[in-house]
């Protein structure tokens, strides 16, 4: 459509607020009921450069069970936001928060994911977190599994490799939208789906130690099963509450040519795609032409009922949202050697890094978003963006975090040149407002949050929250609906 007038800002209604995940921020990981999740046998990694993306076996499992304890496995602990979510939830009313953004625990709600009847104390929990968030206005924005499927379905099933978690899946996405029907506008099915192209973390899938090629079948196959229980779960949402929306969660993994050299292009290139390929089936609601030829050359045959197709052609999400920290480049030799949030690729000259070796990048923000909104013409919500940093808590209860703010600043503002550019951009909720247990490391020195908590990586500190200053700057961007940014 021709238009003359162009958006000058964030729009109004835009959905300003933070992003969690229950494994990495609620601990009470075995109190009313909970079961082991998956996230709750991965060690902390042994330093900051070393992302604990793979290493789970199935002896490594037994030798997690076997463990009561937290001491190598910090996401048990998490912060405890188990019992401070209502302190923590003021918190971000008063910085003005719009929508928060959680995951729910399956294995609270069922802890060995295949029960006929749910926990009811596990979902007396949530009841309590949205009235506190309906107490301040705000909407929740809830995933529905954020790396924390039942271990037992693990064991069982060998996790999504399994097509029986589909039902079970779909048993507890039924349970929520039910119980929740006109209290959550907005839902997501996978966090970071792509991630299961790594294995064990999203998919609940153990393949360490098997060749490249059974690790391919695998995870691929898992990934088609996720694929159509998230489209299961589109369909019941629509049916059970016509008003709600559901959207895919993709980790943005933008790359760039190290040359123009047309090979590197082209490298490049298929790098986005088999990126891109994941939204590519949840929007689109089929598997893309370019993956067909990359199965057909990696000797991947992803085994379907009859009704697969269908089920995902039909079943659509209503929006897309993805998390994006990073930028790569990609040449048709070596890859080279960034690493971070599932991103690999080679190091980009013009860019800083922050001290996880993450380089960051405002403009591929507003690249990716022109990018997936020419694509799919579907509306985008950037649900995960931050800066992991070691923050210094003063004598005086200060945290003085202008490299925070800078970065965020940074990003906020490339967001609002591709809203000029006329994306449909519904909100973005930053990673994470509070600080928590990294994803990667299991750190808890590596700090994102607006809040400090006091704890250290080994779980001691009175758990005491402080606000940092860049608490009281996101307050003024939201309240200025992003037109403050100093």
């Amino acid at each position: 459509m021709y238009r003359t007038n162009f958006p000058k800002g964030f729009p109004e209604g835009f959905l300003w607020g933070g992003a969690t995940a229950a494994n990495q921020i609620e601990g009470a990981w075995n109190v009313d009921g909970k079961g082991l999740s998956t996230a709750e046998v991965v060690q902390k990694a042994a330093n900051r450069r070393e992302m604990t993306l793979g290493g789970v076996t199935q002896a490594s499992i037994q030798t997690a069970v076997a463990d009561p304890s937290d001491k190598l496995y910090p996401k048990r602990r998490g912060i405890d936001f188990y019992h401070h979510y209502k302190e923590d939830i003021a918190l971000f009313a008063e910085m003005g928060f719009k929508v928060y953004r959680f995951s729910i625990a399956w294995s609270r709600i069922f802890p060995d994911g295949d029960e006929a009847e749910p926990n009811e104390a596990g979902l007396a929990f949530y009841d309590k977190v949205l009235d506190e968030l309906e107490r301040y206005g705000i909407q929740p924005l809830i995933t529905l599994s954020h790396y924390e499927m039942p271990l037992a379905l693990t064991e069982k099933y060998n996790g999504w490799a399994g097509r029986e978690v589909i039902a079970d899946f779909n048993r507890f996405t039924e349970v929520l939208f039910k119980r929740y029907k006109g209290r959550v506008r907005y839902w997501l099915t996978f966090n970071e789906i792509n991630s299961g192209t790594w294995g064990f973390h999203e998919t609940g899938a153990v393949d360490q130690g098997l060749p490249e090629d059974e690790q391919l079948q695998i995870r691929y196959q898992a990934l088609h099963h996720q694929f159509v229980a998230s489209a299961i779960a589109t369909k019941q949402l629509h049916e059970i509450d016509p008003k709600a929306k559901i959207g895919s969660m993709l980790a943005r993994m933008q790359t760039y040519a190290k040359t123009p050299d047309p090979l590197d292009v082209r490298a490049a290139q298929l790098q986005d795609e088999k990126n891109l390929f994941f939204t590519d089936v949840q929007a689109r609601g089929v598997y893309p032409e370019y993956m067909n030829r990359y199965f057909a050359e990696h000797n991947i045959k992803i085994e379907m009922e009859d009704n697969d197709q269908q089920i995902l052609a039909q079943n659509p999400v209503d929006f897309l949202s993805f998390s994006y920290y990073m930028t790569t480049v990609t040449s048709h030799g070596n890859q080279g050697d960034s690493l971070g949030n599932l991103a690999t690729g080679g190091r980009n000259p013009y860019l800083k890094a922050s001290d996880w070796g993450w380089q960051i990048d405002p403009v591929g923000l507003r690249i990716s978003l022109n990018e997936m909104w020419d694509r799919y013409r579907k509306p985008l919500f950037v649900v995960e963006n931050g800066l992991g940093a070691v923050d210094q808590l003063e004598a005086d209860g200060h945290v003085h975090d202008n490299y925070r703010i800078d970065y965020l600043r940074a990003h906020i503002q490339q967001m609002k040149e591709a809203v000029k550019d006329g994306v449909d951009l519904m909100g973005y909720t930053m990673w994470g407002p509070i600080d928590l247990i990294s994803f990667s490391t299991s750190e808890m020195s590596k700090r994102y949050g607006f809040i400090y908590v006091d704890q250290d990586d080994e779980g001691k500190g009175s758990l005491k929250r402080y606000k940092k200053d860049s608490f009281f700057w996101y307050k003024k961007v939201i309240a200025s609906n992003g037109d403050d940014l100093d």
